[in-house]
């Protein structure tokens, strides 16, 4: 995967402030078909010491792009590496997904130090 790259917070020492970043045009794979995902990802987050940079993560999502995983997982996946990378005092992902068969799916993890 794409290592994810951070910046020091601007407002470290400041009030709390939460930063939303979304992508429409998030795909993966389905495991099962093979059939590509089409999804939005957002991702909303109160940092600590540091944030997440825009370019790492558009290509940290890009590295999905051909991989076979049930929505769930990669919802949990997407969590557990950003926290990972920033150690924010609380994240959200949600994965809103396309319907398929006219079923849609919402998947939302979220994280809390």
């Amino acid at each position: 995967m794409t290592p994810i790259e951070t910046f020091p917070n601007p407002a470290p020492h400041g009030r709390r402030y939460t930063i939303t970043h979304s992508n429409p045009e998030f795909t993966s794979v389905c495991p099962k078909t093979g059939l590509p995902d089409f999804g939005t990802i957002t991702v909303k987050y109160v940092p600590d010491k540091t944030c997440i940079e825009l370019k790492a993560l558009k290509y940290y999502f890009l590295d999905f792009r051909n991989k076979g995983i049930f929505y769930e997982a990669v919802t949990n996946q997407i969590l557990d590496d950003l926290v990972a990378a920033c150690e924010p005092l609380e994240m959200e992902i949600i994965a809103e997904w396309m319907p398929r068969g006219g079923i849609s799916s919402v998947i939302v993890a979220t994280y809390k130090k």
